[in-house]
This record gives structure tokens, C-alpha cells and sequence, in this order.
């Protein structure tokens, strides 16, 4: 009898869901990733194909981040060890940011 440990990252790879839980991690872990001033006015709410969303303070911090995208793209992928995020979407967040 195998441990489900030793089975179950083949599974998520077989069932095509080893680079979403990744990707998931860029959301958890999007404040580190992002760096304190970033992350004080942002969070990561969702990654789906390759697209993690990050909601963002206002629009002012939505065009800057613009400029930032490429490097966050990279920091994220370097981190996450492989190119699973394509890009960063940003949106305006509803009532604000809240931790």
C-alpha cells in the first residue's frame, strides 16, 4: 500500500492540476511575492489559465502596477520555479483592500 503523499502529486499531474495549485500559491503568498508597499494596496484573488488576478487599491496604483507588470510576472514565475503565470490582471477592488 502507497502513502497518498507518494501518489498524489502524480495524480494532480495526470489530472492537469500540478500548474493550477501552483499558481494558487501566487495568490497565497502574493504579499511577499509583491513586496510590502505593493501589497498594502493590492491582493491576489484568483488564478485561472495562466492569469493571476490581483485586485488593486485605486486607479492611480492600477497604472503604475502597469509599469511593474513585466517584473512582477518574472519575480512570481522565479519564485513559483517555472513559467506558470502568463500575466497579472488587475482590477479595482471594491470597498478597498482589507486584511
Amino acid at each position: 500500500m502507497k502513502a497518498l503523499a507518494s501518489i498524489l502529486p502524480g495524480l494532480m499531474r495526470d489530472l492537469g492540476l500540478e500548474e493550477r495549485a501552483t499558481g494558487w500559491r501566487a495568490v497565497v503568498e502574493w504579499p511577499a511575492l509583491a513586496g510590502e508597499r505593493i501589497a498594502r494596496r493590492t491582493r491576489a484573488t484568483d488564478f485561472r489559465d495562466g492569469v493571476l488576478t490581483v485586485e488593486v487599491e485605486g486607479s492611480a496604483w492600477m497604472h503604475e502596477l502597469g509599469f511593474l507588470k513585466r517584473e512582477l510576472v518574472r519575480k512570481v514565475n522565479q519564485h513559483l520555479g517555472g513559467s506558470i503565470v502568463r500575466d497579472v490582471r488587475f482590477i479595482l477592488a471594491r470597498g478597498g483592500i482589507q486584511r
